[in-house]
């Protein structure tokens, strides 16, 4: 008895600077834990930044190389050879225009949709909010496409001095950051819902390569949506990516369409899908590492 009392004693004394609770409520998302752990967020970041390049010779240069060429491949494959339209827009920026978000969009997807069976051996050893692994992948992506869209703009102001035949839309410029959200919500929620799927059904691991593919064609990237016949548009823009990147196209370029009921609907659906997202990343998280 003497010794109960004075464990209990002892247990009572103790102060812990954190308490770890199961949360059992589905809408107890917990992302203010995100805020307290952002160091290691950052942490991760650079580790994922750094590591990518590491042991390369041109390094982050490889972030300049990479747009360029598969620009030039898709001037000449869908351009020169099957001769589809460009709007009469240059088809180097036109290209360009369309991959510089849509890159963002895929690498998000890709290297969020296996966040569970990629850091396993991590989860299992340490705690830490298993949020902050795909959101580290969102930021470190938004350094890349810092980099792309310099390089897209060096090839913009390029184009207009050379005097092209486009028009640029000055006043929609500030949209911009908000059709890159739009991106980073739909890469994330898309992702994220993958990864805790694919905890049980590995199948989808095989599906994200060539699906990520298909999405691309269903999308506005390499073609105009005013070359899209008229009965195939309406399925077309139910993609809630087409209306954001003919948004991109429409400030830079003048061609494209921007349509607030188009980005309001890819709103809704990039809300939804984080929704439904987090609440299934939250309820497999309590038990991945029995399926991994």
């Amino acid at each position: 008895m003497h010794k109960e009392s004075i464990l209990e004693q002892t247990a009572k004394a103790e102060h812990w600077d954190l308490v770890i609770k199961p949360r059992n409520k589905w809408y107890q998302l917990d992302l203010l834990s995100v805020w307290h752990y952002r160091d290691l967020l950052f942490l991760l970041v650079r580790r994922d930044f750094v590591s990518v390049y590491k042991q390369t010779i041109l390094g982050p240069l490889w972030l300049f190389i990479q747009p360029v060429l598969t620009t030039m491949i898709y001037v000449v494959i869908f351009g020169n050879i099957a001769k589809i339209s460009t709007d009469g827009m240059p088809p180097m920026l036109f290209y360009l225009a369309g991959i510089t978000l849509w890159t963002y969009f895929a690498d998000c997807l890709n290297k969020t949709s296996n966040t569970f069976v990629a850091n396993a051996g991590v989860f299992g050893k340490v705690y830490f909010p298993r949020l902050v692994m795909p959101l580290s992948v969102l930021v470190s992506n938004l350094v890349k496409l810092g980099i792309q869209m310099l390089l897209f703009i060096i090839m913009w102001i390029y184009f207009l001095i050379k005097g092209a035949a486009f028009q640029p839309n000055y006043t929609y410029i500030l949209f911009i950051p908000f059709l890159i959200l739009l991106m980073a919500g739909l890469g994330l929620g898309l992702g994220i819902l993958i990864s805790s799927l694919t905890t049980k059904y590995r199948d989808l691991t095989f599906l994200v390569g060539f699906g990520v593919q298909l999405m691309m064609y269903a999308s506005p990237i390499v073609y105009p949506l005013s070359a899209v016949p008229a009965k195939y548009k309406l399925y077309l823009m139910l993609n809630p990516i087409t209306s954001i990147i003919e948004a991109f196209k429409f400030v830079f370029l003048g061609t494209g369409v921007f349509s607030w009921h188009a980005l309001l609907y890819s709103s809704i659906v990039m809300l939804g899908l984080l929704l439904l997202s987090l609440l299934v990343f939250k309820k497999v998280e309590k038990t991945f590492m029995d399926t991994v």
